[in-house]
């Protein structure tokens, strides 16, 4: 998709026909949390509903349905709440505190009333559970950030889920090629031919397998949930580290409506930037059919310049794409989702720095642009019976990155080292799913999947690039899984589960030089594996708002083949097996105090981690066996009406214990990537101006330690140490809005990445600075 095909997208939104809020119309709202609610009613009747007051945001309300004004939902809704509902004009309403009622004489007691049934507790749902696990039932830890929370500033992609979770980190080599780590579980510095250990998921489907994270844009989602891992009962190979699950908004079926947004952003000592992004919601058929699309279009000024060839401000990103849901309701609650997503990352030039130049500069013989073009194609089929749910996915990716790096030994001869990697996933899950209800619930599925992915590379005299070797690799998966859980009594919940998988590998090498065909052995390679991993947990809660958890689990990556040397070799499967427990008071942005604390032990045996090889150049193999601590600390507070506090700390303790023969004397240590300690405090105020102009400032401070580029001595170049910053504020005049954000505060140069080209490690001398301090100013608008 061009950037220019999105403009006729755009305009669209900007004409789309704003619904009449005092019509009577279908409605339909869920129980359970008031914002959820009004959000729902806000697009199925096309009006704005602000609710500035957390508390009352975070308000249990039952479930609303039927033919009705949006005053009378909304009356409703807030029926045995302390809040009403304010007109603020025909299509704009705030929710605000009732005012306390006049003291009168108390009438004589009534009659005792008939027994009622007990409300339910306020609870969320772990979504990434599979099978609407409360929080307070989940064993292990899960962080939920909210769509409004990702939605207040520029259209942001993973970097924003970050900002918002400390044990989510991420390397920095650019948007579109960055490896993601949660909980210390981290394998190397490069995407190669080795799966990513954190598992992505739109929705049901899966983005990534051994690709890179595609930087999407999280624009019109609900929430993104990060289950801390491993994950392989539910979600199998590659989910070491854990799942990143975002849960986008679905197509509504009898609303008409569009948002549209944009911005300029200024950055100290570079250059200006924009963004445009809007969404349409259409039903084409009433209560059948219905479209919902998403577009956006992003400049990042550059900020680094390149001495060597003295040009300003190399590095400017423009990142373009959208996506498309259609849904089908036929009927006798069936859902059927069919759905599109296209994103191109296009950058003129990588965002290293030289450690030793002035600060955001370095010295290039050529540029090293690169790109990230990325398709999804999926489709949902979804079931809900009385007490059981049927989900049918199946999802194709196409993802290709295309790189080039400073080869040059010679400066009178510059040269370039290009490298194209083309993955192509196809992926189905099938599964039936009954949530835990009167004691008891579980899950049963079943999926196939299969990734190839292939690395080609040349290296030689820009125009002149001679093959090097490169490898392809194929894997196919069938897997068979089932969990299960039972409350034997009020307050403890028991659950076992596993999973089967069933994978053949195989790959070959690709431009093989001459003088390698009598290795032809070492050019293909072919094997079966079959994995079982086991899990177990267990959920108390001794005593209302506190639970204790504790569980088992178990993860694995499949093999591959990779370039070392011009060579083909083989690097096998790993696994780890951890033991987490915890406890937590509370249920984040549901009560007043929450407090959580987890500790996990993990053994990660045979890792595959990448290392330098004779020339210069990253390759993959099995190191060794390793063992990883963590300890996770979280605590919330709302110490007034509108007011949320939250901070959060986390402490990475990984060793490699057991080194191969071969990496003896490499003098391995930590594992790379993630650091020791970080930390992240954060605030979110809302309040009221006036009847008519409401105001939000969020703000948080986030701390990455030190840490380390890879493994071995080459790789072993520091990172981290640094503090990033970021501060928003949102004005919202009824339908429309201005946001003023900055980030990087302090203007600090810090050192995300200590890497810039391979060809330069052995220098050890690149850093990779934070984006310096940026200014944006936004508009937004809801029809």
């Amino acid at each position: 998709m061009s950037r220019h095909s999105l403009i006729p997208l755009l305009m669209l939104l900007a004409c789309a026909a704003p619904a009449q809020a005092g019509d009577v119309r279908p409605i339909n709202l869920p129980a359970g949390k008031l914002g959820d609610a009004v959000a729902a009613l806000g697009r199925q009747a096309g009006v704005s509903v602000s609710v500035p007051d957390r508390a009352i945001w975070r308000a249990r309300v039952p479930a609303v349905r039927g033919e009705m004004t949006v005053r009378q939902a909304l009356d409703r809704l807030l029926a045995g709440t302390n809040a009403r509902a304010v007109a603020l004009d025909a299509r704009s309403w705030r929710i605000a505190r009732a005012p306390p009622r006049a003291s009168r004489p108390a009438p004589p007691p009534p009659a005792p009333p008939p027994p009622a049934e007990e409300p339910p507790e306020a609870d969320i749902i772990v979504v990434a559970s599979k099978r609407e696990t409360t929080f307070g039932g989940y064993a292990g830890q899960v962080s939920r950030v909210e769509g409004e929370d990702l939605a207040l500033g520029a259209p942001a992609g993973t970097e924003a889920v970050a900002t918002q979770v400390a044990s989510v980190t991420s390397t920095h080599f650019g948007a579109g090629r960055n490896k993601l780590f949660v909980r210390g579980i981290a394998d190397s510095s490069f995407t190669g031919p080795t799966q990513a250990t954190v598992g992505q998921y739109f929705g049901d489907v899966r983005l990534t397998y051994n690709a890179p994270d595609p930087g999407l844009k999280l624009l019109d989602v609900a929430a993104v949930e990060v289950l801390e891992g491993p994950q392989g009962t539910l979600y199998g190979a590659g989910s070491l580290g854990g799942i990143i699950r975002v849960t986008r908004n679905a197509p509504q079926l009898q609303i008409t409506g569009a948002e549209i947004g944009g911005g300029v952003s200024f950055t100290e000592h570079g250059e200006a930037g924009g963004d445009l992004s809007g969404v349409i919601n259409l039903p084409l058929v009433e209560d059948a059919v219905a479209l919902r699309a998403v577009g956006y279009l992003t400049r990042e000024g550059g900020y680094i310049d390149d001495a060597g060839r003295g040009i300003a401000d190399v590095n400017r990103t423009d990142i373009h794409g959208g996506r498309v849901m259609l849904r089908l309701a036929p009927g006798d609650d069936w859902t059927i989702d069919i759905g599109a997503t296209l994103q191109d990352i296009d950058a003129r030039d990588s965002q290293y720095a030289d450690r030793d130049a002035p600060e955001l500069a370095r010295r290039s013989s050529i540029a090293q642009p690169y790109s990230d073009q990325y398709r999804l194609a999926e489709l949902v089929i979804a079931k809900q019976w009385d007490d059981l749910r049927f989900v049918s996915s199946t999802g194709y990716v196409r993802q290709t990155v295309t790189e080039r790096f400073d080869a040059t030994t010679d400066p009178q001869e510059p040269r370039a080292f290009d490298q194209i990697n083309e993955i192509e996933l196809i992926s189905t899950e099938n599964r039936l799913a009954r949530p835990m209800d009167e004691g008891y619930g579980w899950i049963l599925g079943m999926s196939l999947l299969r990734n190839e992915s292939e690395l080609r590379r040349a290296i030689g005299p820009i125009g002149e690039p001679r093959p090097a070797t490169g490898v392809r690799n194929r894997i196919d998966e069938a897997t068979l899984y089932a969990e299960a859980s039972v409350e034997p009594v009020r307050g403890l919940t028991l659950s076992a589960g596993g999973r089967v998988t069933h994978s053949r590998l195989s790959g070959e090498g690709l431009d093989v030089g001459r003088m390698l065909n009598f290795a032809d052995r070492q050019m293909q390679a072919d094997r079966d594996e079959t994995t079982v991993l086991p899990s177990v947990s267990i959920v108390a809660e001794p005593i209302a708002d506190v639970s204790l958890f504790a569980r088992y689990q178990e993860g694995f990556r499949p093999g591959g083949l990779a370039v070392s040397d011009d060579f083909i070799r083989q690097f096998a499967n790993d696994e780890v097996r951890s033991i987490e427990t915890g406890v937590r008071y509370g249920v984040p942005g549901v009560d007043g105090l929450t407090l959580a604390a987890t500790f996990a032990y993990t053994r990660w045996n045979n890792i595959q981690a990448d290392f330098v090889d004779g020339a210069g150049l990253p390759t993959t193999a099995n190191i060794g066996n390793g063992r990883i601590y963590s300890w996770d600390f979280r605590l919330g507070w709302r110490p007034l009406p509108g007011l949320s506090l939250d901070a959060g700390f986390v402490v990475n303790d990984g060793e490699i214990t057991d080194p191969q023969p071969a990496f003896r004397l490499a003098t391995l240590a930590e594992l790379p990537n993630v650091a020791e300690t970080g930390g992240r405090f954060g605030f979110d105020w809302r309040t009221f101006l006036s009847d008519t102009v409401d105001l939000r400032v969020a703000g948080w401070a986030r701390y990455i330690g030190k840490s380390r580029l890879g493994v071995g001595p080459i790789l072993g170049g520091p990172q981290g140490d640094y503090v990033d910053t970021g501060l928003t504020a949102r004005i919202g005049f009824g339908r429309y809005g201005v946001t003023l954000g900055a980030t990087n505060l302090t203007d600090s140069v810090g050192n995300r990445f200590s890497l810039g080209s391979p060809f330069d490690l052995f220098r050890a001398d690149a850093i990779t600075p934070l984006r310096p301090r940026t200014f944006r100013i936004g508009l937004d608008t809801r029809f």
